[in-house]
């Protein structure tokens, strides 16, 4: 009888893009069902074999919430080990600021859906910072960006 193959795990590569507007910060919001918790990460995903960094948010942007990015600015990489839906996970983020190209997408009530082949993967909105801060903070994915962010602004 044949072994089973095992799957090799692999750290997954990622793009991300941080929006600025005030006091907010635009974000996607997910859900752990194993964990019962809500959390929040900027929009972006995998970096495709031969694409820089830059070029996955754009081509991200594009596909899930079809936005263009302008002022795409690298920020710094932060690495996260975590467990979503009870499966252990790697990744390595390179995080971007960047601004919408279309003025829709500031509104403070803005919100959109990121689709992926017509399945829907988030729902994206301006958030406040100070919903991250204090005693019990919402979930920030990747761990440390919070950091990163209140980092770059002091420079």
């Amino acid at each position: 009888m044949a072994k089973k193959k095992k799957k090799k795990r692999r750290i997954r590569p990622l793009a991300l893009c941080v929006f600025f507007r005030d006091n907010k910060i635009f974000l996607a919001q997910g859900y752990d069902s194993h964990e019962r918790r809500i959390f929040y990460r900027p929009i972006g995903g995998r970096i495709e074999f031969g694409e820089r960094g830059c070029q996955a948010v754009v081509r991200e942007l594009r596909e899930e919430i079809n936005a263009e990015v302008s002022d795409l600015k690298y920020l710094g990489a932060l690495e996260n080990i975590f467990e979503y839906e009870g499966v252990a996970g790697h990744e390595i983020a390179l995080i971007y600021q960047g601004r919408f190209a279309e003025e829709r997408f500031d509104d403070d009530d803005f919100t959109v859906r990121g689709l992926n082949k017509g399945e829907i993967l988030y729902e994206a909105a301006w958030m406040s910072l100070e919903l991250f801060r204090g005693e019990t903070p919402a979930a920030l994915y990747p761990a440390g960006l919070l950091e990163l962010l209140e980092g770059t602004a002091r420079r």
